[in-house]
């Protein structure tokens, strides 16, 4: 190599190296175009295929809410946006069971949207897609620490096309939650643990499974052999206190939230073992309805007026999205040691121990998209090029498929 071509690398190397950090930052591209794909063939689905709109989405859907600048935003305004709207603009007590539904999200949408004259399905989808945007470029770094810049990019990419990351930009709390979830475990690793608790906080006041992140950031902070740091991370659960006083001011009932979720759940005795054998027992139901079509015996009660195939083809899915995370829970816990596996085995266990009737596993998958570790753990599978492609084209493929359905309002979670 000539001195003027060692001179050319060198200015190539050094102009590189003072870029800002979120220009060479994988996150962020792969961010901005996964959210404008999904987008847009979220738009196309619902322009051409708008005659196969499920016609008993009126059953779920508010138009006084989940309408507001046309299809463009509308669009993200689908089953558990109504609820989160509703809270948003009318606070708790609307409606039965909205204690279900943690504060923060709505919350940051009430504020948001009345800052912006009343558009609290904008506020909702802007909340999103800023959180998701700063979860990926903090789990990008988090990432790069464990697998290097190859792996940061698998990591952020496997997220990206997730068939559930659809719900990034949607008026659901998934970015928030997933934001939090990594920022705690990044403060914990750099000892900073008041900033951890306080950031776990604020995960509590987000959705119930944020418990699954207590014990294992405790787990981070006895071994920093420092007893300090496991009595900061006590201002989580202190934080999280603020939602019982806020539903006992505008419900009358401070512990709400315990049986709202009745509604849709049950709690099993057998804790996450009820929920695996229920979704074994649907599963196996799914394959028999399968074989023998609509026509024949049902081999399992569906919901929502669905159709017996339409339950097993749920059903199926979800038992097929646990087999994968229970995986990927053993290999974070190899991988990346006992926080990170704790947190991915404490994320599935909490789902698993409240089964649905009509769909035991219902919205797991949807659950799996925020436990980082899952990813990962996949991040470092696919460093084998052919795994590596049928990681994103299965998952492309199924996302697409999600997305569609979404638009049509029929079921994904």
């Amino acid at each position: 190599m000539g001195v003027g071509q060692r001179v050319r690398t060198a200015r190539v190397r050094d102009s590189g190296a003072h870029r800002p950090a979120a220009a060479r930052n994988p996150a962020v591209e792969v961010f901005l175009w996964s959210r404008a794909a999904i987008w847009l063939l979220a738009l196309l689905a619902l322009t051409a295929l708008d005659g196969s709109r499920n016609p008993k989405a009126w059953k779920w859907d508010d138009p006084a809410l989940t309408h507001d600048l046309g299809r463009v935003t509308d669009v993200w305004a689908r089953w558990d946006s109504v609820w989160f709207l509703r809270i948003a603009e009318h606070g708790y007590g609307a409606h039965a069971n909205d204690a279900a539904f943690f504060p923060l999200y709505p919350g940051s949408v009430a504020l948001l949207g009345r800052l912006l004259g009343g558009h609290y399905l904008l506020a909702g989808i802007a909340i999103s897609l800023a959180c998701g945007l700063a979860a990926f470029i903090l789990l990008c770094r988090l990432a790069e620490s464990r697998l290097g810049a190859d792996g940061a990019r698998r990591t952020v990419l496997y997220v990206a096309v997730f068939p559930m990351s659809l719900f990034l930009g949607a008026v659901y709390s998934e970015s928030l939650y997933l934001l939090l979830a990594v920022a705690a475990f990044v403060f914990a690793e750099r000892g900073r643990f008041l900033e951890a608790g306080a950031v776990t906080g604020l995960a509590l006041l987000t959705r119930p499974s944020a418990v699954a992140l207590v014990p294992a950031l405790a787990l981070l902070a006895w071994r920093s052999g420092r007893l300090h740091a496991v009595v900061r991370l006590a201002l989580a659960p202190a934080a999280f206190c603020i939602y019982p006083l806020l539903l006992w001011a505008e419900e009358g009932h401070p512990l709400a939230f315990l049986s709202a979720q009745r509604h849709w759940r049950h709690f099993s005795l057998a804790g996450p073992l009820g929920g695996v054998w229920d979704g074994v027992r649907a599963g196996v139901a799914g394959v028999r309805q399968l074989w023998v079509g609509d026509g024949g015996h049902v081999y399992w009660p569906s919901v929502h007026d669905w159709t017996p195939l339409q339950t097993a083809a749920v059903n199926l899915t979800n038992l097929a999205f646990l087999a994968l995370f229970v995986v990927l829970a053993v290999i974070s816990w190899r991988r990346f040691g006992a926080p990170y596996g704790l947190f991915a085995a404490l994320s599935l266990a909490l789902p698993l121990s409240s089964p649905s009737a009509g769909w035991p596993l219902e919205s797991l998958p949807r659950f799996g998209l925020v436990v980082f570790p899952f990813f990962l753990a996949l991040a470092s599978l696919g460093g084998r090029p052919r795994l590596h492609i049928a990681i994103v084209s299965v998952s492309s493929m199924l996302l697409g498929l999600f997305i569609v359905q979404w638009a049509l309002w029929q079921w994904v979670a």
